[in-house]
């Protein structure tokens, strides 16, 4: 089976719907594109939880070693991580039950973006939060 990514018009919806989002990989300098684009959904009103576990903050907000520590209900999940760290990070949101995945731009795995599928998960996979934010958004 071949994974693909929702319709431009379902992820319209989805980033409507969604109020916190958790990215996996968020770094505190801020010339990173983790950085500039958490910071970014964060100005347009997005609650950004960092997961990263050598911070303690960033944004603002207190950092977390994974998705399992973070106390409070995440509606996304946002990935800044190399392919080869997504099969966990998606065991972590089967296991929590999270609704939507996101994976960034070249953050490709097939394999686990299905199984995130098939567990219920909204996944959107090599595709930039932020840009698609300006373009079905603004």
């Amino acid at each position: 089976m071949e994974f693909n990514n929702p319709s431009m018009e379902e992820i319209c919806t989805l980033l409507q719907k969604i109020k916190t989002i958790a990215v996996v990989g968020l770094s505190p300098k801020e010339n990173r594109p983790s950085h500039r684009v958490s910071k970014s959904m964060q100005g347009f009103g997005y609650r950004i939880i960092p997961v990263r576990p050598a911070i303690t903050e960033a944004l603002g907000e207190t950092a977390y070693a994974d998705l399992f520590a973070v106390p409070d209900k995440i509606d996304l999940v946002d990935v800044f991580r190399a392919p080869q760290h997504v099969e966990p990070i998606v065991d972590a949101c089967i296991e929590l039950k999270i609704p939507a995945l996101w994976l960034q731009d070249g953050v490709i795995h097939e394999a686990a973006a299905l199984r995130a599928t098939a567990a219920g998960i909204t996944v959107i996979m090599d595709r930039c939060i932020y840009r698609d934010y300006l373009q079905l958004m603004t």
